[in-house]
């Protein structure tokens, strides 16, 4: 098994300025290639509170910092994004990384992408087709005549520069939408898996659609890729003790939750430990638990939180340096089926 950090790049503590929130964010990307974790993400949305409107622009800053993470999107909203511009974006990327890039993309979520973007609920999923039928092009074919309903035509069009890897991996995002597992299927992707906002099962029912789509397009059972997100973590010693540093950090999520008119599917910490995917307790604690949701999804890859706010520097280096030094050699040898 292979492990993400991610980042949404949340800003709530307005006593640091956007400028250090953005900073860490790529201090954390550094730390995470030291402690020998595979890769670093950056999520995109377009509204408050994120600061994650630009995944192009941090990653390269980080690409600039390390050599050998892999740096992730997730996700990168091909449904608000024109396909040729995100592709350039992109192919430069890869290039500067030397190859290090992967993408998960979907259509995005928030309210404000419809103000921004003009991009409804009633056209995202057509958008998010069309965009991404034109975006794997451009990734294979040195010229691209193509036609579509909500961005120019392109005829004999060449897009520069040409990407470092032949071609890249792209992911499909999947929260609890059939849409993009479908489409993820049909063209022989990976599937990640959201998996943080409700228990195992509608995630895991999805995954067993993913197989069956996979199937009826006649692609090859064994060449199937499955990764799955976390809903939150914090590793320590004792479950006590990772408790009682998390407990905070999750009941001002759950007030964040109530202010907008949505009511947690788990209302206490303890309950999310028991019944959802975050990862909060001791190293054993948190192996057993991977190891049940790898029983059901089969996946490969995992992410985790790289978000800080709430805990102190000390508190998020001594958490991943537990995961890295006692958690992830456990883990490692899953694989993903």
């Amino acid at each position: 098994m292979k492990f993400l950090l991610l980042s949404l790049i949340t800003y709530t503590d307005r006593s640091k300025s956007q400028t250090r929130r953005l900073r860490e964010v790529v201090e954390n990307a550094v730390l995470g290639e030291e402690l020998g974790f595979d890769a670093y993400g950056v999520g995109e949305r377009h509204e408050r509170p994120f600061l994650s409107s630009s995944p192009p622009v941090v990653l390269s800053h980080i690409a600039a910092r390390t050599s050998r993470i892999e740096l992730w999107t997730g996700v990168t909203t091909l449904s608000l994004l024109d396909p040729v511009r995100a592709f350039e974006d992109y192919s430069t990327l890869d290039n500067l990384s030397g190859g290090r890039l992967q993408l998960i993309i979907g259509k995005g979520n928030g309210a404000a992408q419809a103000q921004l973007f003009h991009v409804t609920v009633d056209d995202q999923w057509d958008r998010l087709r069309e965009s991404y039928d034109l975006f794997r092009r451009l990734w294979r074919e040195d010229e691209v005549t193509w036609q579509g309903r909500f961005r120019p035509s392109l005829t004999g069009a060449e897009t520069w520069p040409r990407p470092l890897q032949q071609p890249i991996t792209v992911w499909h995002g999947s929260a609890t939408s059939r849409a993009s597992v479908d489409l993820a299927a049909s063209y022989g992707d990976p599937l990640f898996s959201a998996n943080v906002t409700n228990p195992i099962e509608p995630y895991a029912e999805l995954i067993d659609y993913y197989r069956e789509r996979w199937a009826f397009h006649g692609h090859d059972p064994a060449a199937i890729r499955i990764g799955a997100g976390t809903a939150g973590f914090y590793a320590a010693r004792t479950t006590q003790e990772a408790v009682s540093v998390y407990k905070p950090i999750y009941e001002r999520r759950l007030q964040a939750f109530r202010a907008v008119g949505v009511q947690p599917v788990f209302p206490t910490l303890e309950d999310a430990i028991e019944r959802s995917s975050i990862l909060v307790g001791s190293p054993q604690q948190i192996i057993d638990k991977v190891h049940r949701y790898h029983e059901r999804f089969g996946h490969a890859v995992m992410h985790l939180s790289a978000d800080t706010e709430g805990l102190t520097d000390e508190q998020h280096r001594a958490s991943l340096e537990l995961f890295a030094g006692e958690i992830a050699p456990v883990l490692r040898p899953l694989k993903g089926r």
